[in-house]
């Protein structure tokens, strides 16, 4: 068992990191004040991200991407998790689900994403049915070779900055032991297409400035051309794509609190109080002791699943964990951080007060800890016919 990363994977991480602390940083604390991202700021990361050989490094080298396996990529996104969402998400990373583009929608949109000239959003959610996919509402009925699509989607984060969106809506219906199922399909759908609004979304406390939005669909007419996949298979082409994403909350978790604990060390030995260092306070050295090793096991966690992924082993369970236990790693880190500042941890000068906050909605996207929870006793029972 050898846990060293190689020198290609030790350049990723040395690399990404620079990028993040060079050009990410100091854009920061002024999308925390106005909560907007410039657009020109926005256009000069994903540029340098190009330059760097970076854009587009999860999608296959078949298709012009980087071609990272899973623990690679993993790695990559650890790091962006140091960065403001609302910046790191101009370092180029398309929705893997896009490989399963075929023909004509290559041309259209996997390769323009790619080459970063169009930009994507995955639609899901929608207000009755979040974790509960198969409850959605959204519809799309065929017409001809046209589907109209009628429905509402919300938390679409960054729709705003899309050129078209990945949306899943019901297509049908289908009998099962335990009562009727909805047949899912996905569709691709180009912004400006009649009968589709993207609407402003909520205020979130969280990732000011990575703002989600609100989908309409009224009549929207699409051809059959912009069906992703099979018709009523969008549930399975949901399963081999998607379910690795929440890595990405768990790894881009484990980055974040690893900031935390860089800001927090040397204030526990610069702060004096009763004349010594409130590091050497056992109430201070013992949450640090606690924190560190917190976050070490969220991180292996993660990259264990990520390598079982790259070997075609089963990793639902482990992806399960590692999202479950790094999304909620990161809220007691970061709260143990603000703890350790005192006052000032609170305080807008220091960057802890926005990851504490971000910290909160972790627990919540791409599978509350519930249903992380229900994945890992469901995948340990099943073996037993429970």
């Amino acid at each position: 068992m050898h846990f060293a990363l190689s020198d290609e994977q030790q350049m990723i991480v040395d690399t990404v990191r620079a990028f993040v602390e060079n050009e990410i940083y100091p854009h920061e604390a002024e999308v925390e004040r106005t909560g907007q991202v410039p657009r020109e700021v926005g256009q000069e990361i994903a540029d340098k991200c190009k330059e760097l050989g970076f854009f587009a490094a999860n999608i296959p080298t078949e298709f012009g991407g980087g071609g990272l396996n899973q623990l690679e990529f993993s790695l990559l996104e650890r790091e962006l998790g140091r960065a403001s969402m609302a910046l790191s998400v101009f370092f180029g990373r398309p929705s893997g689900i896009l490989a399963a583009c075929d023909g004509e929608q290559r041309e259209r949109y996997l390769l323009p994403a790619v080459r970063g000239e169009k930009f994507d959003a995955l639609a899901m959610t929608e207000p009755d049915a979040g974790s509960d996919v198969r409850g959605m509402k959204c519809t799309a009925k065929r017409d001809g070779d046209d589907w109209i699509i009628d429905g509402t989607k919300h938390f679409i984060s960054h729709a705003d900055l899309a050129d078209f969106v990945i949306v899943f809506v019901a297509t049908g219906e289908e009998s099962t032991p335990r009562g009727p199922k909805k047949k899912i399909s996905c569709f691709l759908v180009d912004r400006g297409t009649p009968g589709f609004d993207i609407l402003p979304g909520y205020d979130s406390v969280s990732h000011r400035g990575y703002h989600n939005c609100i989908l309409s669909f009224d009549g929207c007419r699409v051809p059959n051309s912009q069906l992703l996949g099979e018709p009523h298979r969008g549930f399975d082409l949901a399963n081999t794509w998607l379910y690795a994403t929440r890595l990405t909350v768990a790894t881009m978790c484990v980055g974040r609190a690893r900031r935390a604990m860089e800001l927090v060390l040397p204030y526990a030995v610069e702060r004096k109080q009763f004349g010594q260092q409130i590091g050497k306070f056992q109430g201070v050295s013992f949450k640090l002791a606690d924190m560190i090793t917190e976050i070490d096991a969220a991180d292996l966690l993660t990259l264990s699943a990520s390598w079982r992924v790259d070997q075609g082993l089963p990793a639902n369970r482990e992806i399960a964990s590692a999202k479950l236990y790094a999304s909620e790693m990161l809220a007691r880190v970061t709260d143990e951080a603000v703890q350790i500042y005192g006052g000032m941890g609170l305080m807008s000068d220091l960057p802890l007060a926005r990851l504490w906050r971000d910290a909160r909605v972790e627990r919540i996207w791409d599978g509350t800890s519930e249903i992380q929870r229900h994945i890992i006793g469901r995948e340990l029972l099943r073996p037993l016919g429970g």
